[in-house]
């Protein structure tokens, strides 16, 4: 076993799920709506420096997606809707897209994956989540999880180095239970789920586009 693989392994082992508010997530394994208790119905937070935003950071529409590695229905609109959407509003720099997560079932592999895509850089960061959206049938199918996520970390060329010290850093966790404490705290219950400009939407492309269309046509 290489460095890599050796690395990830441990981190499926011995990853725990948050406690209090972060822990209530998603349960089904690879249904991708299911649902958590909606413990408050606050705005959705703010986008930080430490978001992964995809796009023009000074784009005039932010749409903020919350979804999880494992969850089936996030991989479809990965695979389905986002190459259009990409091409129609976030490569034009209209859009800028931040990537959120909120773990689902199983939560050892969800969070697992969530951070080693943390551990990319913003240019590795595409790479690494297009991997892993698009081979998780494979996934589930072969039942190798570590050779997903080796594999994702492989395609966004992400070294043992970087894998090591990432999947040891505290901050990473920290960041991951902020993602899902400000999901729920939103009263987000499934994924994948959407805001555009602080606004919840449902995630169809057509949702999408009558959205954000008004929006740009005001400036944002």
């Amino acid at each position: 076993m290489n460095r890599a693989a050796y690395f990830i392994a441990a981190a499926i082992l011995t990853v725990a799920a948050p406690s209090g508010a972060a822990a209530q997530t998603a349960g089904g394994a690879h249904s991708g709506h299911d649902h958590a208790p909606v413990i408050a119905a606050a705005p959705v937070p703010a986008v930080t420096a430490s978001d992964r935003i995809l796009g023009d950071p000074d784009a005039p529409v932010t749409v903020i997606g919350y979804a999880s590695f494992t969850c089936g229905h996030c991989a479809d609109w990965h695979e389905q809707v986002y190459p259009a959407f990409k091409a129609r509003f976030i490569d034009t720099g209209q859009v800028r897209f931040v990537y959120r997560d909120l773990p689902t079932a199983p939560q050892n592999l969800s969070q697992t994956a969530a951070l080693v895509a943390r551990c990319a850089t913003a240019e590795q960061f595409p790479a690494v989540i297009d991997a892993l959206m698009s081979g998780q049938e494979q996934m589930y199918a072969s039942r190798d999880a570590a050779g997903w996520l080796l594999g994702a970390a492989q395609a966004g060329e992400l070294g043992p180095d970087q894998l090591e010290t990432c999947l040891n850093d505290p901050e990473a966790d920290a960041g991951l239970i902020a993602s899902i404490r400000g999901a729920v705290a939103a009263g987000v219950t499934g994924t994948p789920t959407f805001f555009v400009n602080g606004q919840r939407v449902e995630g169809g492309l057509a949702s999408l586009e009558a959205a954000i269309a008004p929006l740009i046509e005001q400036g944002g």
